[in-house]
């Protein structure tokens, strides 16, 4: 990326752990010398409406903080991406959830559809599917280096939830590269 702007959405539902994710990526890109506005919006239910966390990324400061038309996004949720698809751009790079989203996106999108939540649940904790979507979009959308998501995670997570994330990061990055080979 020189001289341009990505967008990035990470969309669900409330109580996912969308907003505490970008959070962790936001820092990652930090981390990695990159500029990057980060911003969210949730209903006022606190589980189960729609929520998502946006970034902007930017090599110069961002004239303008806001998403407006997405480059790429991770839905954990139908609601998420039903909320959400108007704003990708043709070809950008959409994540579904495997098991949460019941109708993948229309074709005209660079999606996939993962098994995100399952990996989640297999390492222990549904609560980090948001952390295996992370991982999978910061490395098929290379927004970061890994070792910079993993300092992120170690950064925003408490001590005792620590090891349960960064593995779940790094599912994520092995569910990417599972996914690239396969295409």
């Amino acid at each position: 990326m020189s001289g341009g702007r990505l967008e990035v959405r990470l969309a669900g539902s409330g109580g996912q752990g969308l907003i505490t994710g970008m959070r962790m990526l936001f820092r990652a890109l930090a981390l990695a010398g990159r500029r990057a506005a980060q911003s969210q919006s949730y209903e006022p239910t606190s589980r189960g409406g729609f929520c998502f966390s946006d970034l902007v990324v930017a090599d110069d400061p961002a004239d303008y903080p806001l998403a407006i038309r997405l480059d790429m996004m991770a839905a954990l949720s139908q609601i998420g991406l039903d909320r959400s698809l108007a704003l990708v751009k043709p070809g950008g790079l959409i994540l579904v959830d495997a098991r949460l989203v019941a109708e993948p996106p229309p074709s005209g999108f660079g999606a996939r559809v993962l098994p995100m939540s399952d990996r989640a649940i297999a390492l222990g904790s549904a609560r980090v599917a948001n952390v295996v979507a992370l991982g999978a979009l910061a490395r098929l959308g290379r927004l970061c280096p890994p070792e910079a998501l993993e300092e992120a995670v170690r950064l925003e997570t408490p001590p005792k939830f620590a090891a349960l994330n960064l593995a779940a990061a790094r599912e994520g990055f092995a569910l990417a590269a599972e996914t690239t080979a396969a295409a």
